[in-house]
């Protein structure tokens, strides 16, 4: 029995803006970057596994700067990295509006 006006049913409708399905992704990605480098020494943080690669410090640096990137896009807002003194504080040696 698949449900029907006196039986249970199987599925639920629910209506999701866009804005709700980016603001959990983002979310997500959050969580999971957090809970993947929050016990990390500076030393695993900085770790290659080759000349060629990037550390894992960067690629969460590169992947909070995309998002940041295309989310201020997105909204027609300033980016945090440069709006809120980021790029300055950082003081990295590239252009501010950088994203690796």
């Amino acid at each position: 029995m698949h449900g029907g006006r006196d039986g249970p049913s199987l599925a639920t409708v629910t209506t999701v803006t866009s804005s709700d399905l980016l603001v959990d992704a983002f979310g997500r990605i959050r969580e999971t970057v957090a809970a993947a480098v929050e016990d990390l020494s500076s030393e695993e943080l900085a770790f290659r596994v080759d000349d060629s690669a990037n550390s894992i410090a960067w690629l969460v640096w590169h992947l909070t700067r995309i998002q940041d990137d295309h989310i201020a896009d997105a909204a027609g807002l300033e980016q945090v990295w440069t709006g809120q003194g980021w790029a300055e504080r950082f003081g990295l040696p590239l252009p501010a509006a950088d994203t690796g």
